[in-house]
C-alpha cells in the first residue's frame, strides 16, 4: 500500500509560531536564531538593524528586539547599601529606555504588519542587579551585610519592569524574551535557596507585565547546572536555554513540562563557524527529541557577534547557508526557501 505526504497550506509567520506553541501541526518548525547589534542609543538603529537582520538578511520566523538599549543605570556602579537606594520607580513616559523600545516595536510593527511575531527582549530584576553590582560574589556580599536594601531595590526594578512589559504588549509585541540569570546550582549561580529568595518572587512580579501577550519565552542563562526545576512553573509560553552546551537536553525537559521548547543549535558551534552539515543534523536530531511538535528550532542564546563585515554587516561567506532546508517528516519550506542553516563565518 503506497503513501502520499501530507500538504499542508503555507503559514505566515505568525500562524506558524501560534501553532507550534499550541502543539497545533505546522507546515514546517519554525526557525529562529539571534546575536546583538550596536544601536548606540537609537530606537530607530536597532529597529533598522532589526528588520535588516530578521526580515530581510535570515527570513526568521520571529522577530526579537536585543536588550541593546540598556536599562537607566551604570553597570558595577553598586558598591554598598546606599547604592541598592539609588534604584527609583521609572516614570515610563520620559524614560528613554522604555520610550526607545516602544518606538522600536512600533516601526517593526508598521514595517512587517501582523504577520510577523515580535517579541522584547527583558533582562530579569536579578539580572539587571547583577549588572548594577559587578556580578555574583559582589552581589552576594552586599545582600549579606543589606538584605532590606537589596530587597526593596529588586522590588522596585520588578514593578519598573512589569510596567514596562505590559506597555511593551500594548504597543505591538506579541510576548517578551524574559532572560534570568543566577538560576544555576554552580559557583557561576545564585544556587535554589537563594534564587528562590531573590530571584524568583521578582520575576514572578515582573511577569505580570505581559500576561496578555501570547509568545513569551523564558530564557534560563547558563552553561551548566541550571535550576530549571525552579522555574518550570513560570506563566509563560516558550522554554529556551542553552541545551547542547549545558547539556540538558530538549527530550529531557520535554518530559518535564508540555510547554513550547526553543532551542536545538549550539550557539558556539556549526551554527557560528559550520560546517553545514552539522547544522542541518543538529536540526533533525532536534526535530526528533520533540517530534517537532511545541518546538522552535533556535539558538540557545545569543550567537556571538562577528565584526562589522560578518552577520551585522550583511555579507556573511555563506549567506546560503540560511536558505537550506530543514527537515521535519519531510521538506520544509518558507516564502523565500528553507531554512536551516545560519553559519556565520565573515568575508
Amino acid at each position: 500500500m503506497g503513501t502520499s505526504a501530507v500538504a499542508y497550506e503555507e503559514m505566515t509567520r505568525t500562524e506558524r509560531v501560534r501553532a507550534a506553541v499550541r502543539g497545533d501541526e505546522v507546515d514546517r518548525v519554525p526557525v529562529a536564531f539571534w546575536h546583538h547589534f550596536r544601536p548606540e542609543g537609537s530606537a530607530r538603529r536597532l529597529a533598522e538593524a532589526t528588520l535588516r537582520f530578521f526580515d530581510e538578511q535570515f527570513d526568521l520566523d520571529i522577530c526579537k528586539v536585543m536588550p541593546d538599549l540598556p536599562y537607566p543605570f551604570p553597570h558595577r556602579a553598586i558598591t554598598d547599601g546606599n547604592g541598592w537606594r539609588m534604584i527609583e520607580p521609572l516614570n515610563l513616559e520620559r524614560s528613554h529606555f522604555v520610550q526607545g523600545r516602544l518606538r522600536t516595536i512600533e516601526i517593526l510593527r508598521d514595517e512587517l504588519g501582523d504577520e510577523t511575531p515580535i517579541i522584547m527582549t527583558v533582562f530579569s530584576p536579578l539580572t539587571e542587579a547583577l549588572y548594577f553590582c559587578g556580578g555574583r560574589d559582589a552581589f552576594l556580599d552586599q545582600a549579606r551585610r543589606d538584605p532590606v536594601a537589596v530587597h526593596g531595590a529588586l522590588a522596585i526594578l520588578a514593578q519598573n519592569l512589569r510596567d514596562a512589559m505590559e506597555l511593551y504588549i500594548a504597543h505591538g509585541a506579541d510576548g517578551v524574551f524574559y532572560s534570568i540569570q543566577g538560576a544555576t546550582s554552580d559557583e557561576k549561580g545564585l544556587g535554589e535557596d537563594r534564587y528562590r529568595e531573590f530571584g524568583r518572587p521578582y520575576d514572578l512580579i515582573a511577569l505580570g507585565g505581559p500576561r496578555d501577550g501570547w509568545l513569551n519565552v523564558l530564557h534560563v542563562h547558563g552553561d551548566a547546572n541550571l535550576l530549571m526545576d525552579a522555574v518550570l512553573d513560570y506563566p509563560v509560553d516558550v522554554l529556551n536555554w542553552s541545551d547542547r552546551l549545558t547539556g540538558l537536553s530538549l527530550r529531557e525537559v520535554r518530559g518535564k513540562t508540555s510547554k513550547c521548547l526553543m532551542g536545538g543549535w549550539h550557539e558556539f558551534g556549526a551554527a557560528l563557524n559550520g560546517p553545514v552539515e552539522q547544522i542541518q543534523a543538529e536540526a533533525e536530531d532536534a526535530i526528533k527529541q520533540t517530534g517537532g511538535r511545541k518546538f522552535i528550532l533556535a539558538n540557545g542564546c545569543s550567537v556571538p557577534r562577528r565584526d562589522p563585515r560578518g552577520v551585522a554587516g550583511g555579507r556573511p561567506r555563506h549567506r546560503r547557508t540560511a536558505r537550506r532546508g530543514v527537515a521535519a517528516g519531510g521538506a520544509a519550506r518558507s516564502r523565500r526557501g528553507a531554512h536551516g542553516e545560519a553559519a556565520f563565518t565573515h568575508a
